[in-house]
């Protein structure tokens, strides 16, 4: 057998190894979603009012006319009824009381203020789920003890959180201070960080759901069949404010957007210098990162 004709060979052999572990993951798929489709179909079936009403009666009787062994017991679905009526009423309550204060007590003796601190939460939500809470602790260490500082917290150092507690918790005004002192504002304060805290969630979301359209989380995108095809896709800074775009033939692009997803500026190298037909190709018309993940996907 001649060289070309082994290379054939392994090139064959290759490709069907890639639809068999294309044919894998594609099945792997369907049955994570299947699985997610029947957890959602038994907790709709299980808290209807009918299906509750239904178990307590046929509790109520059970005393009275028995039941097979190898039935389900009514009373074991009712508990899992219960379960998912508190887990409903946890999810609306952090869905609607998004931030949420509380008091704690700092152990240590010499703590400001007696350890007084006042916690606040903070509830973000990315891709149907709720994400683990982030904390700000507040103490009041200056004189007049009425001013908050931020004491401890859980905020990513992505998040301007100085910048923040700068513009709407201000110290006191000193006595040197001929200025009229500026009153703090926490209401504001907790609003503007949870829509910080949203919006970088929102934008590192938006660059899973472009590497997913470009084919680089499950090798399902249709993206891979370009001629050119984009072999990756991550953010280029912290705040996720910048995406890296790399494709086969050596370019490299770098995307910025806005905090709310639009797109501001995108710059595409090549070996000859900037490429502009490859960012119309990319973008096109768009002017959001949503519709550029649309795009990739109808590729």
């Amino acid at each position: 057998m001649s060289i070309a004709t082994e290379e054939i060979q392994q090139s064959s052999d290759l490709s069907v190894a890639d639809k068999l572990d294309n044919e894998i993951i594609n099945l792997r798929a369907q049955v994570e979603s299947l699985k997610r489709e029947l957890k959602i179909q038994t907790a709709t079936l299980i808290t209807a009012d009918s299906t509750r009403q239904i178990l307590q009666n046929e509790s109520t009787k059970r005393p009275k006319i028995g039941l097979p062994d190898n039935s389900p017991r009514s009373d074991e679905l009712l508990a899992r009824i219960d379960e998912q009526d508190a887990h409903k009423q946890q999810c609306l309550y952090r869905a609607c009381a998004s931030i949420t204060t509380f008091k704690v007590h700092d152990p240590d003796p010499n703590a400001v203020d007696s350890g007084n601190v006042l916690g606040l939460r903070f509830e973000v939500m990315s891709k149907s789920r709720f994400l683990r809470p982030y904390y700000v602790l507040l103490n009041r260490p200056y004189p007049d003890g009425r001013h908050l500082r931020i004491h401890r917290h859980t905020v990513p150092q992505c998040i301007p959180l100085a910048g923040l507690a700068a513009r709407h918790l201000p110290p006191p005004a000193s006595r040197d201070d001929e200025d009229m002192p500026k009153k703090q504002d926490l209401s504001n304060f907790a609003r503007a960080l949870r829509r910080e805290l949203v919006r970088y969630h929102n934008r590192t979301a938006v660059i899973g759901d472009l590497r997913s359209s470009a084919g680089l989380e499950n090798k399902k995108g249709k993206a891979k069949e370009m001629e050119d095809p984009i072999v990756d896709i991550s953010a280029a800074d912290a705040q996720a404010k910048q995406i890296r775009v790399e494709w086969s033939d050596g370019k490299s692009g770098r995307l910025v957007m806005g905090d709310d997803g639009d797109i501001l500026k995108m710059v595409v190298q090549g070996e000859n210098g900037q490429d502009r037909e490859a960012v119309r190709q990319l973008l096109g018309g768009s002017a959001r990162i949503e519709e550029v993940a649309k795009r990739l996907e109808g590729t």
